[in-house]
């Protein structure tokens, strides 16, 4: 498409990535020609309020989230999802695919995000109400569940990595395990933790359930997540090979450090 002058005045090269969840949200501003990350904050909601009404608190205090950007994408942190083969698909009976595993109900909206290449398809539930304030905000914006970008991220590591590999992401919350070898999904889960404890005994779960051995299995934690809190400590207590995600690479690139990129895992994936 030939772009006039005019739409190159418009133009402000800058991309505005918006993960948000219902107890909160992270924003980034990303510089479309350096590649690199110019802004980040994250706001935590007061419960029992309104989202609508912290979401526009939100926009009042950070009037960088009002300006113009050539994109927007939001991000659905929720993990009403589920990952379906593209084989298996069709998309008149995404609420089926969600009723074995998410309390569902009828007036529920479903949507599906295409995992390109992986022939595979994660059905979800969006924050319709959060969509539709966005929509007041910004002319045109793409969502996507966070558990996609997460997914194809790992898929994309795994390549040509014959063993299987556990990813462990940590929110403050609940946290995600996903199970990969050389580009196929194993295993994708959430749990919800309240002590280290709960969260040592869900992935050792998992691996029993897998039968893959804690003494010889690759264990890699990131997201909310550091060498110092009990955590990774009881991880690294009961699981020989456990370690902390190497992101440095994209890091570089983004000209973040690792510990951001590890905590911003997904939004800085957007």
């Amino acid at each position: 498409m030939v772009i006039t002058n005019n739409d190159i005045t418009q133009k402000t090269y800058k991309k505005l990535s918006i993960q948000v969840s219902l107890s909160g949200l992270s924003f980034c501003v990303f510089d479309l020609l350096s590649n690199k990350v110019i802004n980040t904050m994250s706001i935590l909601f007061e419960k029992n309020k309104v989202i609508e009404e912290q979401l526009w608190r939100t926009f009042v205090d950070y009037p960088i989230l009002t300006k113009s950007f050539d994109e927007v994408m939001v991000i659905h942190d929720n993990n009403l999802n589920t990952f379906v083969p593209t084989s298996l698909f069709d998309v008149h009976f995404l609420a089926s695919y969600l009723q074995y595993n998410t309390k569902v109900f009828e007036t529920d909206f479903f949507t599906h995000d295409v995992i390109f290449p992986y022939e595979m398809n994660n059905v979800y539930v969006p924050f319709v109400n959060i969509n539709n304030f966005l929509l007041d905000q910004y002319e045109t914006f793409e969502y996507q569940n966070a558990n996609s970008i997460l997914v194809k991220q790992l898929l994309d590591l795994s390549k040509n990595k014959e063993e299987k590999q556990v990813f462990v992401h940590l929110q403050k919350e609940h946290f995600e395990i996903v199970v990969v070898k050389n580009q196929q999904l194993l295993l994708f889960n959430s749990f919800q933790y309240n002590t280290p404890e709960d969260f040592i005994y869900f992935i050792l779960f998992t691996c029993e359930q897998l039968q893959l051995n804690p003494e010889t299995i690759s264990v890699q934690l990131f997201g909310n997540c550091t060498e110092e809190d009990a955590f990774y400590k009881i991880a690294f207590k009961y699981i020989r090979n456990c370690s902390l995600l190497d992101v440095s690479n994209k890091a570089s690139i983004l000209d973040v450090s690792s510990s951001e990129l590890r905590n911003h895992f997904i939004l800085y994936h957007s």
